[in-house]
This record gives structure tokens, sequence and C-alpha cells, in this order.
């Protein structure tokens, strides 16, 4: 599992198409490929980021916020 932050991306899929079901069909992936990266279980490569940021209408200069976002971990206060 990888540590990007995807509630960002998880915000503009529902804005712009409503459900992920929605963003399924207009990025023809599935449903499960799409919930499989946005929960950290698989990578995607540089075409689908860049076809995922087009339908989005994420700016190559903000796919970094969107993608790449690092989760920042709470520590535990003892």
């Amino acid at each position: 599992m990888y540590n990007y932050d995807t509630s960002k991306l998880r915000g503009k899929i529902i804005e712009k198409f409503g459900s992920q079901k929605k963003f399924a069909e207009a990025s023809q992936n599935s449903v499960s490929y799409i919930s499989q990266y946005l929960n950290g279980k698989i990578y995607l490569d540089q075409v689908t980021i860049e076809r995922w940021a087009e339908l989005l209408d994420i700016s190559t200069e903000e796919i970094n916020k969107y993608f790449f976002k690092k989760k920042v971990h709470e520590m535990e206060l003892a």
C-alpha cells in the first residue's frame, strides 16, 4: 500500500461526475480499478493519470496536488 492522500481527487471525481461509477464509465475504467487506486492498492501509469486529469479538468501544474499528495500521519500522544 502506498501513502498518497486521494481525498482531493475523490472530491474532484464527485464534483465533476457525481459518482465513481459515472467517472469509471467516462474514463473507460472499472469502478474496481478506480477504487483500488483511491484506496492505495495500485499505482497509475502516466497515460492514465493524464487521461483522468483531462477528464477532471486538472491542469498539468495541479496533477501533484491530486495524484501525489503525501499522507500526513498523525502522531499518537502518550
